[in-house]
């Protein structure tokens, strides 16, 4: 394929951060004057009820506490967003808070003993580089809020929205892929752009699955090689393939004449073979996922349907959403479904083996995208992107807020990455690269000594 040279000064940057047990119980003073620059900070970014007859606080346990290493890519290849059923005892009460959301996210400043509580909106003047007021101002002054993550860098380049994020095993490559029609390729050590290639048609959907990464752009499934450099072109999509997924050993695209095209790897020919096309949803295909041997696929047309990984069949249609479904996400033995209509539904499994709704979320806004990953404690969270340029970012299973991600206009892309990192890549082309933050980086200052 034809690569292009482009230089990008920005560089990846790692944040080393130590486990603590927690923050101190003392208000920082820094905060409360506006001016605290540590992150994450050991003292307290709120005010402390006062008296407090005891101080204590719930956290959510969901399974095993223990911290693991995540040396890999934890996308779809991460056990418990894949929907295999880890533990059959495991029954979590959804949409139960139990602390640590919204309500405890650091934010706002003061002066003295007088507080801000920052509204939760981008300050215009603040993204045009001329507000006055400054740590007073009541509005945001940052992309993000909540303390469980950060802003590393942002890698520039493409000119129209980001469509797909992809690390393929054994690669030290990021690949994007954008509607301006090209997929850039980063160093992941560097953060440098190596490479752009023009596609000739508006990226709509991006994977990776071990080695290969796989494209998809009006007519055409486009598959790379990362390891070898081959290239194929699967051909049979009738207009934009809008999702692309692997399961058991087959490609599944999701095209925008509402079919659904499977194709098989040959080993031998070294080529990916056409297998079957699945029929049945109206309009177009936006969202596919597998999971427990099982297709499910979200459509334009408002419904989700279900097929058997062994036999193709469909064994259930779901149409609960009364808009468009735009994003599947499998978490343990759950199906997590987002739509247009603003809601998230958690489905589940009942004894004759039919998905039924357990549990809904409500967001204000129309939800575009989710995504599931870990925090760097082995915590299971989902990212929920939305229409109103925002991302909210939730504990699971308790759809407790833990922060919120900002943008100048929709996110439609988010991967998480190796280690501590996830990506996200919006409406005007940015791809900005995020870390997983610990409780804290260093010990609190000690107390002065009584005079």
């Amino acid at each position: 394929m034809d690569v292009d040279e482009h230089g990008n000064k920005r560089v990846f940057q790692r944040l080393g951060a130590s486990y603590d047990s927690g923050k101190q119980q003392k208000v920082c003073y820094h905060w409360r004057a506006g001016r605290c620059n540590k992150f994450p900070c050991p003292y307290l970014h709120r005010e402390l009820p006062g008296p407090p007859p005891q101080q204590h606080h719930q956290v959510l346990t969901n399974g095993s506490s223990s911290k693991r290493p995540n040396q890999g890519v934890p996308d779809d290849r991460d056990r418990s967003f894949s929907g295999a059923r880890r533990n059959p005892n495991f029954n979590p009460t959804w949409g139960r808070a139990y602390g640590g959301g919204a309500g405890n996210r650091a934010q706002g400043g003061g002066t003295g003993n007088r507080v801000f509580r920052k509204i939760e909106k981008l300050c215009n003047y603040w993204l045009q580089g001329n507000c006055s007021f400054g740590d007073k101002c009541k509005f945001l002054h940052s992309w993000s809020v909540g303390d469980c993550f950060s802003s590393l860098t942002q890698l520039e380049g493409h000119q129209k929205v980001v469509s797909g994020i992809a690390l393929p095993s054994g690669s030290d490559k990021l690949y994007t892929g954008s509607k301006d029609e090209t997929v850039r390729i980063w160093d992941c050590q560097s953060g440098q752009c190596t490479g752009v290639v023009n596609l000739g048609g508006e990226v709509g959907c991006m994977i990776s699955e071990g080695p290969w990464l796989f494209v998809g752009i009006p007519n055409v499934v486009k598959a790379w090689n990362t390891q070898n450099n081959s290239e194929l072109s699967l051909n049979g999509p009738v207009g934009q393939v809008y999702a692309l997924v692997v399961g058991n050993d087959l490609l599944f695209a999701g095209v925008q004449d509402g079919a659904i095209l499977i194709w098989k790897f040959n080993a031998v020919s070294n080529c990916f073979e056409p297998a079957a096309s699945l029929p049945g949803h109206t309009l177009s295909v936006v969202t596919l996922v597998v999971g427990a041997n099982r297709l499910y696929s979200g459509s334009i047309d408002h419904s989700i349907r279900v097929w058997n990984l062994e036999n193709l069949q469909c064994l259930q249609t779901l149409t609960e959403h009364t808009e468009v479904v735009m994003s599947l996400l499998c978490w343990d033995q759950f199906l997590l479904s987002c739509s247009l209509d603003g809601t998230v539904k958690v489905w589940v499994a009942k004894e004759g083996g039919n998905l039924e709704v357990t549990y809904t979320h409500k967001e204000e806004q129309g939800v575009l995208n989710l995504c599931g990953m870990h925090d760097s404690e082995a915590k299971p969270v989902v990212l929920c992107s939305c229409n109103d340029n925002t991302v909210r970012v939730y504990d699971l299973p308790s759809f407790s807020e833990r922060g919120k991600i900002f943008a100048r206009a929709e996110i439609r892309a988010i991967q998480a990455g190796p280690g501590a990192l996830f990506f996200t890549g919006d409406g005007t082309g940015l791809v900005r690269v995020w870390n997983w933050s610990t409780t804290t980086t260093e010990a609190a200052a000690p107390a002065p000594a009584p005079a």
